[in-house]
């Protein structure tokens, strides 16, 4: 993949602020290749992973005023992705579990269904943790919690993660190290 030029991009979104939307589609042209290989990457879904890039292209172009560094985009532009497929996955989560008889309200939140648990006050119990636990990764920096849920919620190998991150396979380690070590001070308080 090519590297992008941040100089240029900067002068683009400058651009597409002023309402050139032929800056705009140079940015789209330059940035959604890498966001739709996240979207794909995280969702599992080609039909979705269009449907986020879409939805993050558009909330892009909506709140573009809203961004104090234009050389920022690209960070900017990813969290926004990363956001829209995480809330994605919760919707469909949310959806199967219905199809599948779990209570949405005892289930609400939760990333992975409880199955299996026999006594109901015992799945109440593993989805208030796992919520809590959820909320907790969330509260981490913006990278840690990426890195933590595509690696143990999307089952995301260090490679692919490293890729959708535009950032070393060492970096992503330190993510998912500091972030573990966060998680493990704060859960146990």
């Amino acid at each position: 993949m090519a590297e992008l030029d941040y100089d240029y991009i900067s002068t683009l979104v400058s651009r597409a602020r002023t309402g050139d939307s032929d800056a705009f589609a140079e940015l789209y042209a330059a940035t959604y290749q890498k966001e739709y290989r996240f979207a794909f990457n995280y969702l599992k879904d080609e039909y979705l992973a269009q449907d986020a890039l879409q939805e993050t292209y558009i909330l892009a172009l909506k709140n573009l005023y809203t961004l104090r560094d234009s050389k920022l985009f690209i960070s900017w532009l990813n969290q926004i992705n990363f956001r829209i497929c995480f809330n994605m996955q919760r919707k469909q989560h949310r959806f199967d579990r219905e199809l599948s008889g779990y209570d949405d309200e005892n289930m609400k939140g939760n990333i992975h269904p409880v199955k299996h648990l026999s006594n109901p006050e015992d799945q109440v119990v593993r989805v208030d943790e796992q919520e809590y636990i959820m909320k907790k990764i969330l509260d981490l920096s913006f990278t840690e919690s990426q890195a933590i849920i595509m690696k143990y919620y999307q089952n995301m190998k260090l490679e692919d993660i490293a890729d959708v991150m535009d950032v070393s396979k060492s970096t992503v380690k330190r993510y998912l190290n500091n972030g573990r070590t966060k998680l493990a001070q704060t859960l146990k308080r």
